[in-house]
């Protein structure tokens, strides 16, 4: 398929386009039989001419163009229904009756505060505009009211609150919340982009709306994601400044899969600088090497990377209720257990060129041996809690 991308230098449009790309290029294999052969990326710098030979030659359009922060109000009508005309009547004028894809907004609806909305009816009049062209040409048309959109590549201190969030949180700068109860529906570009592919594959959800609110309907009028989050501002707030912490805590939030907290903390890191990107680990060391704490988690431990200079044995404990995997990723050692109150010693030799996860069991104590001259033994420690100072669980106890 050839598609035809417009406001292809926007936010949606950027992350469309580069997941377009990876399927024309064969890196993303995960929508099926699905194949695009070119992607026409036109924006506010590509010329008439340049859209005039697009529309004579795409198979689908997402028409993404449109003004967000114009000079004046009537720039609203001449940006995004003006050009939605310019479009159509460009795809008319070569007889291409391919489906259209139209990003309009939840303000179109101009339900409660958005009843005064110039952009709300700017919007309006473009979605009048493609039910127009679709009665008179029998093109398919898709009509998506996006609610709040957020994720990479989003512009801060623009049109979207968690972008300026992200980016000032990330940056050290201050940020403003009038009311942390607000609530807002939140739809995360990387589900807006499946989305899209699913309408490219003819998989569309479609819907009718009450009010703002979205009703899902077999055969609506318009199209839907049907994946978004519905939060207040002080509970995205609260979220960001927690993930800002994480350098120092060594903490990582739950983030579990599709949920609103893995798609913000993706989008906060994206707006990082390039000084906090790395930050210093605290590494305690001794004479025998060091250990390092890399990563804790709220409900599942922690993660830390000891070191052991040649000849030298560590360890020599054993815990009660805690566990932990020792996993050997360079060097050679012994990792040696036993079951306290007996005279069994478990002998596991672990290699960096054998990579294996040993369990350190409850109730046996044990060691690991670096049996190098020359090399260091350099070993992931995976232990199921955070350490307690106050209740370390940890009894001294030599293997032999």
């Amino acid at each position: 398929m050839k598609i035809l991308v417009t406001g292809a230098k926007g936010f949606v449009g950027k992350n469309l386009c580069a997941q377009l790309n990876n399927i024309k290029e064969g890196k993303a294999k995960c929508y099926g039989d699905l194949t695009v052969s070119t992607v026409y990326e036109y924006d506010i710098d590509s010329t008439v001419e340049d859209l005039d030979k697009f529309c004579s030659d795409c198979d689908f359009v997402f028409n993404l163009a449109g003004v967000n922060r114009p000079q004046t109000p009537e720039e609203f009508m001449q940006g995004n229904f003006g050009f939605a005309s310019l479009l159509l009547d460009t795809l008319k004028k070569h007889g291409n009756a391919c489906p259209v894809m139209i990003s309009s907004s939840i303000q179109a609806t101009l339900a409660g505060r958005f009843g005064t909305s110039e952009y709300g009816k700017s919007k309006k009049a473009g979605e009048e505009l493609m039910f127009e062209y679709e009665k008179e040409t029998g093109a398919k048309v898709l009509v998506y009211r996006f609610p709040n959109l957020f994720g990479k590549w989003c512009r801060p201190n623009y049109n979207s609150a968690v972008a300026t969030f992200c980016n000032n949180i990330a940056n050290d700068l201050p940020i403003q919340v009038n009311d942390r109860s607000v609530e807002m529906e939140l739809l995360y570009v990387d589900d807006l982009v499946d989305e899209m592919i699913n309408a490219l594959k003819g998989m569309d959800h479609r819907c009718e709306f009450d009010g703002v609110e979205t009703v899902p309907t077999e055969g609506g009028r318009y199209c839907y994601c049907p994946v978004t989050h519905k939060t207040t501002l002080g509970e995205i707030v609260d979220l960001i400044y927690s993930f800002a912490e994480q350098p120092k805590t060594l903490m990582i939030p739950e983030i579990p899969e599709n949920s609103f907290a893995k798609k913000l903390y993706s989008t906060y890191l994206s707006y990082l600088p390039k000084e906090k990107v790395s930050f210093p680990l605290k590494m305690n060391v001794d004479d025998r090497g060091s250990f390092t704490e890399l990563i804790h988690t709220l409900n599942c431990g922690q993660v830390s990377i000891n070191i052991s200079k040649p000849g030298i044995t560590k360890g020599q404990h054993w815990h009660n209720t805690k566990w932990e995997f020792f996993i050997v990723v360079s060097g050679h050692g012994l990792i040696q257990q036993r079951r306290v109150g007996s005279d069994e010693v478990l002998n596991f030799e672990v290699s960096g060129d054998k990579i294996e996860a040993v369990h350190m069991l409850p109730g046996y104590t044990h060691n690991i041996i670096n049996l190098s001259d020359t090399e260091n033994l350099v070993t992931v420690m995976y232990c199921n809690e955070i350490f307690n100072p106050n209740k370390p669980d940890t009894y001294f106890e030599p293997v032999e």
